[in-house]
C-alpha cells in the first residue's frame, strides 16, 4: 500500500460544553443561603495546523473520525467545570481544507474553500467546541434570586471536511512516463522512490530534499504526464495540482526513447500544452506566480547512451533559442548533476525573493472596502435586527410553524426540559426576543405545533403562550410573572431573612413577654396558690391529677344518688 495520501475526507466534531450546576449553599441556621452552582466548562476545538514535519495525510485515512475533549459539569461552591482540551491535528504544509458536499452514504466532493494552510504554523479551527452552560449563580438576579435550574452545555460543531494536499516544492519535475524523473530524485537526494523500466512506475508524487553547499531546496516528482492529462487521461488530473505551488518547472526529457513519433522538442511542446490548459482553469493563491510565467529548465536525460547524448547535443541549440537553460545529464553515471544542482539552487534563491516581493506587493495593494459614512439620524422608533424567521410548513398533512434563528436554537439546546422552571425561563427568553409575537402575526394559535431548529436537533412542542415557570406552581397555583421563586416569596416568613432592626425588635418583645410571665407567677406565689400542693388551681384541667380525681369522684357520687332515688321510687310503688 502506498504511504502517500493527498486527499481524504475527515469527520470532525468539537467537544460538548459541560452543563451548569444548580446547587444551593447549605449553612447552619440558613436552610436556603443562596445559589452556588458553577458554570460548565467549554468544549475543546478541532484545529488543523500546518506542520513541516508532516508529509502525508495517511493518518486521516485510517482514522477519519476526530473528536475533541468535552468540558466537565460545573460544581457547587461556585466551582466552574474544567475546559476540554483542543485537539491539534498536524497536516503537511500546503494542505487545503474544503467543506465536504454530498448526501449521506455517497462519496463526498469538495465544496466551499475553508482554509489554505500555505505556511508552517498556519491554523484553522475546523470544529469549534460548545460553550458551557451557566450555573444558577450566573442566572440569579434581583427578581430571580435563587434559580432552581441551570443551563445545559452546547453541542460542539460537527461536520465533514476534505483535506487536499498540494505539495509545496521549489522544483517540479515533469515529463513523459519513464523519462527518468524518479531516478533523478534518487540521484540528487536521499529519497528512495520506486524505479522500474515500465510506464507509470510512479503512482504517487515523490519529494526529495537537495543540498547545494549551504543551500537546501526541495524537488517533486510528478507522475508521468501524457497528452490529454489536463482532461483527466492517465494520472494527470490526480497529480497536476502538485505543481500549483512549485516555483520552477523542470522538463525531464528522455533522449533515448525508441518511439518513432517522439523527439525532445515535441515532448516539450506537448507537455507545455497540457500545462497551459490546466493553468487556464486554475485559481492561484495570493502572490503566486502564474504557471506560464514560471521559469523553465530543460533536462536532457540518459546521456550515458551514445545515441542519446548525440541527440541531446543536437537539440540543445534549439532550446537555447527559446531562452531556456539546458542541462545534459545522466542519472546512471551522474554526469552533469553537479552543474544542474547548483544552477537550480541559484534559480530557487532568486524565485523565493521574487515570491516574497510579490506577496508583499499584493498585501499592500489589497483593497479594503468600507461602508460610506452616513450622517447619524435619530430614528423615530428603535428597530430591532431580525434574529429569527418563522415559516408555516406542512409535513405530510401535519402543519407546524418552524422557527429558525441562532439565539432560539441555542437557547433550546441549553434548556433542560425535565425542569419546569427551566422551561418557563426559556419561554420568558423567547417572549422577550419576540418569538411569541411573531407566532401570533404568523397566524399561530394556542395548541399549534411549533418547531425550533432543523434536523435531528429540532425541538417540537405545542405552543402555549401562557406557560409559567415551574417555581410558580409549587403550590398548584399561578401567582404572577414567570421566573419567580415561591421559596423566596413565602408569605409565612419562614424564608424571609430578618434585618438587624427586626431582630432587635423581636428580641425586646420576647424579653418583655418573659418579664410579664415572671411578674404573674410572683403574684400567684404571694397569694399562696403554690403553698399547699393539694390545692388545684384548675380542677377541670384534664392533665391535672387532682382535677381528674375530683371529677371522677363527683361522677361516682352522682351515679349512686341516681341509683338510690330509683330504688326509693320502686319501694313506694311496692
Amino acid at each position: 500500500m502506498s504511504d502517500f495520501v493527498d486527499r481524504v475526507t475527515v469527520h470532525v466534531k468539537g467537544g460538548d460544553g459541560g452543563n451548569g450546576s444548580a446547587g444551593i449553599r447549605r449553612e447552619k441556621y440558613k436552610p436556603m443561603a443562596g445559589p452556588n452552582g458553577g458554570n460548565g466548562g467549554r468544549g475543546g476545538s478541532v484545529i488543523f495546523v500546518a506542520d513541516p514535519n508532516a508529509n502525508s495525510l495517511l493518518d486521516y485515512r485510517f482514522m477519519p473520525h476526530r473528536t475533541a475533549e468535552s468540558g466537565t459539569m460545573g460544581l457547587g461552591d461556585v466551582k466552574d467545570g474544567s475546559q476540554g482540551a483542543d485537539l491539534i491535528l498536524p497536516v503537511p504544509v500546503g494542505t487545503i481544507i474544503f467543506k465536504a458536499k454530498g448526501a449521506q452514504g455517497e462519496p463526498k466532493r469538495p465544496g466551499e474553500l475553508l482554509a489554505d494552510l500555505r505556511h508552517a504554523g498556519d491554523k484553522f479551527v475546523a470544529a469549534a467546541g460548545g460553550a458551557g452552560g451557566l450555573g444558577n449563580v450566573a442566572l440569579a438576579n434581583k427578581t430571580r434570586r435563587a434559580p432552581g435550574f441551570a443551563l445545559l452545555g452546547e453541542f460542539g460543531e460537527e461536520r465533514d471536511v476534505i483535506l487536499e494536499l498540494k505539495s509545496i516544492a521549489d522544483v517540479a519535475l515533469v515529463g513523459f512516463p519513464s523519462a527518468g524523473k524518479s531516478s533523478l530524485i534518487a540521484a540528487m537526494s536521499a529519497a528512495k522512490p520506486k524505479i522500474a523500466d515500465y510506464p507509470f512506475t510512479t503512482l504517487i508524487p515523490n519529494l526529495g530534499v537537495v543540498k547545494a553547499g549551504d543551500m537546501r531546496y526541495t524537488i517533486a516528482d510528478v507522475p508521468g504526464l501524457i497528452p490529454g492529462a489536463s482532461q483527466g487521461k492517465g494520472l494527470g488530473l490526480e497529480f497536476l495540482r502538485h505543481i500549483e505551488r512549485t516555483e520552477i518547472i523542470a522538463h525531464v526529457i528522455d533522449c533515448a526513447t525508441l518511439e518513432p513519433d517522439r523527439d525532445p522538442m515535441s515532448d516539450y511542446l506537448a507537455l507545455e500544452k497540457e500545462l497551459g490548459e490546466y493553468a487556464a482553469e486554475l485559481e492561484l493563491p495570493l502572490g503566486a506566480i502564474p504557471i506560464p510565467e514560471r521559469p523553465r529548465v530543460i533536462i536532457l536525460n540518459k546521456a550515458d547512451m551514445p545515441e542519446a547524448k548525440e541527440l541531446a547535443e543536437f537539440v540543445k541549440p534549439e532550446f537555447e533559442k527559446l531562452d531556456l537553460p539546458v542541462f545534459i545529464i545522466s542519472t546512471a553515471s551522474h554526469e552533469g548533476l553537479k552543474e544542474l544542482n547548483f544552477a537550480l539552487a541559484k534559480l530557487v534563491t532568486e524565485m523565493r525573493e521574487d515570491v516574497r516581493k510579490r506577496e508583499a506587493a499584493e498585501e499592500e495593494a489589497r483593497v479594503v472596502i468600507k461602508p460610506l459614512e452616513q450622517p447619524v439620524k435619530r430614528p423615530m422608533g428603535r428597530r430591532k435586527p431580525v434574529e429569527f424567521t418563522i415559516e408555516k410548513k406542512d409535513d405530510h398533512g401535519v402543519t407546524f410553524y418552524e422557527v429558525i434563528g441562532e439565539k432560539p436554537q441555542r437557547w433550546v439546546m441549553q434548556t433542560n426540559f425535565d425542569n419546569d422552571e427551566a422551561v418557563g425561563y426559556l419561554a420568558d427568553r423567547l417572549a422577550r426576543l419576540g418569538v411569541e409575537d411573531g407566532l401570533r402575526r404568523a397566524g399561530a394559535h394556542p395548541g399549534d405545533e411549533v418547531r425550533i431548529g432543523k434536523g435531528e436537533r429540532a425541538v417540537a412542542f405545542d405552543w402555549d403562550p401562557t406557560i409559567a415557570a415551574g417555581a410558580e406552581n409549587l403550590d398548584g397555583t399561578t401567582l404572577g410573572q414567570r421566573g419567580k421563586d415561591l421559596r423566596l416569596e413565602d408569605e409565612s416568613g419562614r424564608s424571609h431573612r430578618r434585618t438587624n432592626t427586626e431582630r432587635r425588635a423581636q428580641y425586646h418583645e420576647m424579653m418583655d413577654a418573659r418579664a410579664a410571665v415572671r411578674a404573674a407567677m410572683n403574684e400567684e406565689r404571694k397569694v399562696g396558690h403554690w403553698a399547699d400542693p393539694s390545692v388545684d388551681d384548675d380542677r377541670h384541667d384534664e392533665h391535672s391529677l387532682f382535677g381528674r380525681g375530683e371529677d371522677v369522684l363527683e361522677e361516682g357520687v352522682a351515679e349512686e344518688a341516681d341509683l338510690d332515688a330509683a330504688n326509693y321510687e320502686d319501694g313506694d310503688r311496692a
